[in-house]
């Protein structure tokens, strides 16, 4: 199985989101056994936590189920057991480059590179933000998601 995993800051909002999103259009593409994913945050401090309320709500409008979710913290092993790690944002993505095992730089990119109509890299964390704010970061997660979904099936299958 080729597994996946979506990084942010404390995993209940946009990694967690990503997962979600990707773990659902994989089951809709007929790739659930071929597929896996995961998420997780860089600190400690959400980790058991469920979704933000606000994230659970943008999922949910959209058709996504993120609710059974919950954070957990990034550990060395996961560098091990992903094929392919996707940051979020720049910050995340130095960070996993910084600490990741030698042999482990080739499996981290940015979650955005499939995603360039939106001219942007990164995918703002909404937590202090509105309603909108979480809505925008919808549109850049299921972008991305299709994206890497695409790209891995065009690639392996």
């Amino acid at each position: 199985m080729y597994c996946v995993l979506f990084v942010c800051t404390g995993n209940i909002c946009c990694s967690l989101t990503a997962e979600g999103v990707f773990r659902q259009m994989v089951t809709e593409a007929d790739l659930a056994d071929r597929i896996g994913a995961d998420s997780v945050g860089l600190h400690r401090h959400h980790v058991g936590c469920p979704p933000d309320r606000r994230a659970l709500k943008a999922a949910k409008s959209r058709g996504y189920e993120i609710g059974n979710l919950r954070a957990r913290q990034i550990d060395m092993q996961d560098f091990a057991d992903f094929h392919l790690i996707l940051a979020m944002d720049a910050t995340h993505y130095r960070h996993l480059i910084r600490t990741c095992p030698p042999g482990a730089r080739d499996k981290i990119a940015m979650f955005l590179d499939t995603a360039p109509q939106f001219g942007r890299m990164d995918v703002p964390d909404p937590i202090d933000g509105c309603v909108n704010d979480f809505e925008f970061t919808m549109d850049l997660i299921e972008a991305g998601a299709r994206g890497w979904l695409n790209r891995i099936r065009r690639e392996r299958y």
